[in-house]
């Protein structure tokens, strides 16, 4: 490397770096004059300048939206077939695999078989016709189990909905426990009763909770803020003192958990004396006795489909 002073004749001298005349120029970048591009009389190729692309970008053509699929009113077979009222899905694929089903006048025996509505399909030689969709809400009462089936179980929730009144194949919508009393959703809705059960759904819940002694101020903030429980935080969406001793307390909650209103309190150290839903997405128990039902209105049906109340 040359050591000798800069002023020298014979000193190196140092190329200049394309960056280095923007470092010097006292114009803004940004206001730098734009370079026009020279007419092609000359012959040569244009050079661009330091940073500027050769080719100008080509606008790319927009591709055309994927066409959507007609959505299809086919349903499988062991759907339609439990729709109808003659049994459960898992019993309709064994029918079905022992060739009790026809549709159109052939035995079908693969499973995954989807039907159109115009479809005939016949068990033993009967024609099925697809379930209307039905929507009930009870006021249950306690003692019966949430199912519906079982056999350890004397009484249950089923029990109560009569052939003769709803001879469509109805199921309960959630759980209430044994002990816990109010607000049931039937239906034989598949959809409709998944999106209500869907945590993301966020199905609004109120409760009435009878407990054995007055709820504390400090737990009462402790329900809101957040517990932890085995199976992860949880906290009410609203609380609220229902009689002046404060045993009686009314929670919103929009967590589907199994028993999740009675571990709160318990694992608090208090005892839960009676549990009653009085409010589940929209519906009430108004003028429902225990083990009443009724069938809903066009416009509560709405109101579910359209979302409800959260």
């Amino acid at each position: 490397m040359y050591k000798g002073k800069t002023n020298r004749s014979d000193a190196p001298t140092r190329q200049k770096k394309s960056s280095d005349k923007f470092r010097s120029s006292k114009v803004e970048h940004s206001e730098k004059p734009r370079r026009e591009r020279p007419a092609k009389t000359s012959g040569k190729p244009y050079a661009p300048e330091h940073g500027e692309r050769k080719y100008p970008y080509k606008k790319r053509a927009a591709k055309p939206a994927p066409a959507l699929k007609p959505e299809s009113d086919e349903v499988r077979l062991n759907k339609f077939i439990a729709n109808s009222g003659v049994c459960s899905r898992r019993e309709a694929d064994t029918y079905i695999q022992t060739g009790l089903v026809t549709v159109n006048g052939k035995i079908v025996t693969e499973l995954g078989t989807k039907v159109a509505p115009g479809d005939d399909v016949r068990f033993n030689g009967e024609r099925l016709k697809g379930e209307q969709k039905v929507y009930l809400v009870m006021n249950k009462p306690k003692n019966y189990v949430t199912t519906m089936s079982d056999p350890h179980a004397t009484q249950t929730v089923m029990d109560l909905i009569t052939k003769e009144k709803c001879p469509e194949r109805v199921f309960p919508v959630g759980r209430l426990d044994k002990a816990t009393t109010g607000v049931l959703l039937f239906t034989n809705d598949g959809p409709l009763a998944e999106k209500l059960m869907h945590p993301s759904y966020e199905t609004r819940k109120i409760y009435q909770v009878d407990l054995d002694k007055n709820l504390k101020g400090s737990d009462f903030n402790a329900i809101l803020e957040g517990i932890k429980l085995e199976d992860g935080e949880i906290h009410a969406d609203s609380l609220s003192y229902l009689d002046d001793d404060r045993s009686k307390v009314g929670i919103e909650i929009h967590s589907g958990r199994n028993r999740i209103v009675r571990r709160i309190f318990e694992h608090l150290g208090y005892k839960v004396r009676k549990l009653d839903r009085v409010y589940f997405a929209g519906l009430t128990k108004k003028n429902l006795k225990r083990g009443q039902w009724r069938f809903l209105t066009k416009e509560e049906v709405n109101f579910l489909m359209m979302g409800g109340e959260r």
